[in-house]
Parts: C-alpha cells; sequence; structure tokens
C-alpha cells in the first residue's frame, strides 16, 4: 500500500494531530481566553472522527502493515472518542471554577492523549504499540498534575509518571526480547514465531510485555499507582482516565493476546487469568473501608478490569466479544458517575468527594441522586439495568470455556462490591444532610448524565442488539 492510501486509511488520527496543532497554535496566540472555544472545538473534532468511523472498512493495513484498519480497532475509536469528547465538555465548567488550571492547554493534551489511543488500538507492530502508548501516556502525565497548586494533584501527576515510566520500560525491554528471539516485531510475524514451542526466552519477551500493558489497565498486582492518582488528580481528568485509556489498553491487551501471541495463547491466558482472579477480589474487598469517592471508584475500575479480563481469559470469539461489549457499557457508566461528581460541591464551593458528602441528596437534589443510583447500582451489575448485560455475556463466554473456577470467583466478587455501591445509594436517600450540597451543572454536563443515565437504564436494553452486534463483528475480525 502506497502513502496516499495509508494515509487516507488513517485519516481519523491526522484529523486529531492536524486539530492538536491548530488549537494550540491558536491557543498560543490567544492566550487562555481561547480555553472555551477550543474546548468545544475539540469535542466536536473528537465526535467528528468517531461519526467517520462509524463506517469503517473491511480490514485493511497501512505505512508497512505498522497500522490496522478493522472493525475492532474502529469500535474501540468510536468508545475512546466519545468519552474523550464528554471529558473536554464536563472539563469547562470545572476549569472555570478554578482560575489557576484554566489553561487552553487542557483540550489540546486530550486531543494528543486520544490520538495515542487511537494509535494503540490500530498497533500492527510492537513499534506501533510503544509509541502510541507513550504519546497517550505523556499526554496522561501532564493532565494528572494539571492543577499544578494543588499538592494532591503534583502527587498524583509525580506518581504516575514515575510507575508508568517504570512500565513502559519493562514493556520495552519484553518487546527487545521479543524481537531477539523471534526476528520481527510484526504482530503477524510474532504470532508465527511463537507458535508451537517458543522459546524460554521469547516467554519472557511476552511476560514483559503484558506486564507493561496490565499496568495501564490497572489490573492486580499493577494496580498501585490507581487509588492515588484518581484521589489527587482532578476530577474531569479522572474522568477521562477511567474510561478512553483504559478502553484503549483493553483493547491494545486483546489485540497483541490474539494476533501476537496467538500461538502462546495456554500461556497468555493463564496470566489473564491470574490477573483477573486478583482484580475482582483487590477491587471489591479494598474498596469497602473507603470513605473517599473517588478512590472508591478506583477500586471499582480495578473490579471491573478483573471482570471484563474473564472474556480475554476464555480466549475466544465469545469473549472478546463480551469484553468489548463490556468496555463500552463501563465507559458510559464510569464517565456517568464522575460527571455527577463533577457537578456536586458544598457552600463553600470545596468539591465534595466523601460518601458521607452524599447524605440528603436524595432531597436536595433528586435528579442528580437519581442519576449516581442509576450509575451505582448498574456498576454493581444489578438487572435490569444495563450493566448486568455485559458482566453476563463474559461469565457466559467463562463458563463455555470451561473456567467455572474463574466465573465462580466472579459472582462471588460481584456480590461483594455490591456493598459498597448500595452504600452510596443508601447515604444519598436516608441518611440525614450534614451540609448541603450545592453547585448546578451546566446545560451540557446535565445533557451528559442524563444521556449516560438513560443509556445505563432498562431503557438501554433497546440498544444490546446492535452493541453486542457490533462487538462480534469488532471480535471476528480479530479472532
Amino acid at each position: 500500500m502506497d502513502l496516499l492510501a495509508s494515509l487516507n486509511l488513517a485519516l481519523p488520527e491526522l484529523a486529531l494531530a492536524l486539530g492538536a496543532i491548530v488549537f494550540l497554535l491558536f491557543g498560543v496566540f490567544q492566550g487562555d481566553r481561547a480555553l472555551p472555544g477550543v474546548s468545544w472545538a475539540a469535542a466536536v473534532l473528537l465526535l467528528g472522527a468517531g461519526l467517520y468511523l462509524a463506517d469503517d472498512p473491511a480490514r485493511a493495513t497501512g505505512f508497512g502493515s505498522l497500522y490496522v484498519a478493522d472493525h475492532f480497532s474502529a469500535f474501540l475509536k468510536i468508545v475512546i472518542l466519545a468519552s474523550a469528547a464528554a471529558a473536554a465538555v464536563l472539563a469547562l465548567p470545572w476549569l472555570r471554577r478554578t482560575p489557576a488550571t484554566a489553561r487552553f492547554e487542557f483540550p489540546v493534551l486530550l486531543l494528543f492523549g486520544a490520538l495515542g489511543m487511537c494509535l494503540m488500538v490500530s498497533a500492527g507492530d510492537l513499534l506501533t504499540l510503544y509509541i502510541g502508548l507513550e504519546l497517550q501516556s505523556l499526554a496522561a502525565y501532564v493532565l494528572a498534575g494539571f492543577h499544578r497548586h494543588d499538592s494532591r494533584s503534583a502527587e498524583a501527576g509525580m506518581k504516575y509518571f514515575v510507575l508508568g515510566a517504570l512500565a513502559s520500560g519493562i514493556l520495552l525491554f519484553g518487546a527487545s526480547l521479543l524481537y531477539g528471539f523471534a526476528g520481527t516485531t510484526s504482530f503477524a510475524g510474532l504470532g508465527a514465531a511463537l507458535e508451537g514451542d517458543p522459546s524460554i526466552g521469547a516467554l519472557f519477551g511476552m511476560v514483559f510485555v503484558l506486564v507493561g500493558l496490565a499496568f495501564k489497565i490497572s489490573a492486580v498486582p499493577f494496580h498501585m499507582w490507581t487509588p492515588d492518582v484518581y484521589e489527587g488528580a482532578p476530577t474531569p481528568v479522572v474522568a477521562f482516565f477511567a474510561a478512553a485509556p483504559k478502553v484503549a489498553a483493553m483493547g491494545l491487551l486483546a489485540r497483541v493476546a490474539f494476533e501476537a501471541f496467538g500461538g502462546a495463547a495456554e500461556a497468555w491466558r493463564q496470566i489473564v487469568t491470574v490477573m483477573a482472579i486478583g482484580s475482582m477480589l483487590l477491587g471489591a474487598l479494598a474498596a469497602i473501608g473507603q470513605t473517599n469517592l473517588k478512590r472508591l471508584l478506583a477500586y471499582s475500575s480495578i473490579n471491573n478490569v478483573g471482570f471484563a479480563l474473564i472474556g480475554l481469559a476464555a480466549g475466544t470469539q465469545a469473549g472478546l466479544s463480551g469484553l468489548l461489549f463490556y468496555m463500552a457499557v463501563y465507559a458510559a457508566m464510569t464517565v456517568g458517575a464522575f460527571a455527577c461528581l463533577i457537578d456536586m460541591r458544598d457552600l463553600d464551593g470545596r468539591p465534595v468527594e466523601t460518601i458521607d458528602g452524599l447524605a440528603g441528596l436524595g432531597r436536595l437534589r433528586p435528579g442528580m441522586a437519581l442519576a449516581l443510583a442509576v450509575f451505582m447500582f448498574s456498576l454493581a451489575g444489578i438487572p435490569p439495568l444495563l450493566g448486568f448485560w455485559p458482566k453476563f455475556s463474559v461469565f457466559q463466554a467463562g463458563v463455555a470455556a470451561g473456567m467455572w473456577p474463574l466465573v465462580v470467583i466472579g459472582v462471588i466478587a460481584s456480590v461483594i462490591a455490591a456493598y459498597y455501591y448500595l452504600r452510596v445509594v443508601k447515604t444519598m436517600y436516608f441518611d440525614e444532610a450534614v451540609a448541603p450540597v450545592a453547585g448546578r451543572q451546566s446545560l451540557a454536563g446535565g445533557m451528559i448524565i442524563a444521556a449516560a443515565a438513560l443509556f445505563c437504564s432498562p431503557l438501554g436494553m433497546l440498544l444490546i442488539p446492535p452493541l453486542v452486534g457490533a462487538a462480534r463483528a469488532a471480535a471476528a475480525s480479530l479472532g
């Protein structure tokens, strides 16, 4: 494929790259007063790229097989771009309330991060994998510490940077081992080289690559950064972190497992199974004693990653389809939950981040309480809310693959995790308010919360056929 055809294949990424550069130059000349315009323009660009991908072509490769465009990458990119657009819109009123952070660079960093994530899910080679991963990570490090005058945000940014650099080094070392023992960096070549009885060196390289990717999805035992970064980073940034990068990293992990490591499926399935068990149990148990909502949602994200990994551990197209369905619904649930947190603050203007701070919300702001209750019940996987069905889907795939013990552990972890979700709902509706929750969301923020709540409600079941159909088509293009 010639250069022009390859560029046409990567048109969404080109649009994001050019848009980010143009918005950066515009902000440099206009200053921070350009923030509203740049934020809305970035959101429109992200949504436009997502709509362009809705009519995705058949599988094709570009740039010497470094880049892959298929149904799998298109499905994930739409979820990533929609999540990033929501984060750009939700962040605008929050940035305006904190003048020290009202900088035009915020939406530009979101665009660069989204660009890196799109490259991640379209990677067909270890080189593209690393470039996309680092582009996303560098933007994320800056975003985590974006609130420069807040010591918690600075600490979150530093922790994320140090641990992220360590994980990237481990991944790069694994990639070098794979290249040394397999003689190639392409996923197709690695898949062929690992067929049969791969060498010990190649297996070590595979393990190191999986460790680096496990850090990005915050799977146990590489989750240690998640609670501290979620608590310290600005809430709109956490809304972005909890959705888009996690979807991208999970998609990249699935592509690497099925395409690059397909010849050593039994080896990586054991690793993924251990990570799934650890993530489900730790996410369920460690969140019980949390009082900070952002830390609670951090452990919730670890818990949900464990459930999604059941689909990957199954190693089948049904499991992969369940994983994609799970990540799409999870992105909507978590963006909606953090959108509610972004809006809530006390009478002094300070953000409400504790569970006790939600006391009486059901009487003071019934609409917000109802939306947050929908997100909590959906995250808990309680039927007939939409969050139940992707969890059922990955459990079903696990049973079909003969992984009964893993599914049983998943069911037990799901029951345990329901406690802390129900605790949030109980606090909102049955506890007396100590300090009233103030704040009024912007029109756009309210629309995002309402749309996400409707999506996660029983009405969202109407979208199950097209969502599952798209997930199956995406899984078939990879598997």
